[in-house]
């Protein structure tokens, strides 16, 4: 009976993990707001600090894809603005995160998961969206992008608003933030590898069998991004997100 009850959680805990690959093959293509989901449903699967190895390749197959497909639309002005403000970021969620306790790492994650959620909240029933666009906003938000996907890969919520004001049409967005992610999470694999050590032969055997996952994603999400409405759609996902960072706290 214990053996089928391990069993029976090993392929509920891999379906999930399916799932978020999925999920993540669908945000490569363009649509935004998914990225806390997909992080929530692997911490929960795998360990807040392991995931962030897990993660990285699926991330890497996923920016490979959407920087060719939207090769076209980048604006290398803005991506050359914010990178340097994110490697500083990134190189903080280093040092900071490296001999965090899992227990504080997992409150840490679901913490900023909470945080993000209400900024996209905010920002998406603001009446009056204008964000200053100077260089010391340019550089807080990349600060705190580059420090919350080093230590949770979730930069989405800062990035969002940062593109949202300098108002980048659909395409320029998606572009321009496909090839910056593309630069950042390979800035992060040594880090994962020799500094936390997230990212190791069992890590990409996880990995590799969630490929088919983000791939079938990616084609998905390619057919959904030119359909899709955002308006009840984004409450949902900001309600789930939402649940999913409270459920990481209390797990």
């Amino acid at each position: 009976m214990a053996e089928l009850t391990i069993i029976s959680f090993l392929s509920k805990s891999f379906l999930i993990a399916l799932v978020c690959a999925l999920l993540l093959g669908i945000a490569k293509s363009g649509i935004k707001g998914l990225a806390v989901l997909i992080v929530t449903g692997l911490a929960l699967v795998y360990g807040a600090r392991e995931s962030t190895g897990i993660l990285m390749p699926l991330l890497i197959c996923g920016d490979i894809f959407a920087v060719i497909y939207y090769k076209r639309h980048v604006k290398w002005i803005y991506l050359k603005k914010l990178l340097p403000w994110m490697i500083a970021g990134v190189l903080i969620g280093v040092f900071f995160g490296k001999d965090l306790p899992e227990d504080i790492f997992k409150s840490g994650m679901a913490l900023i998961i909470i945080i993000s959620v209400v900024m996209m909240y905010y920002w998406e029933h603001k009446i009056k969206k204008e964000v200053p666009s100077h260089s010391s906003f340019t550089a807080v938000m990349g600060i705190m992008a580059g420090f919350t996907t080093m230590v949770g890969n979730l930069a989405g919520a800062f990035s969002n608003i940062y593109f949202l004001a300098i108002k980048l049409p659909k395409n320029e967005f998606i572009g321009t933030a496909a090839w910056l992610f593309f630069f950042i999470n390979l800035f992060k694999v040594p880090f994962h590898i020799w500094t936390w050590g997230t990212i190791n032969w069992e890590s990409l055997k996880i990995s590799l069998s969630l490929i088919p996952a983000v791939i079938t994603g990616l084609i998905l999400g390619v057919y959904l991004v030119k359909k899709i409405k955002n308006n009840k759609y984004r409450k949902l996902i900001l309600l789930l997100t939402g649940i999913g960072g409270i459920a990481i706290l209390i797990q």
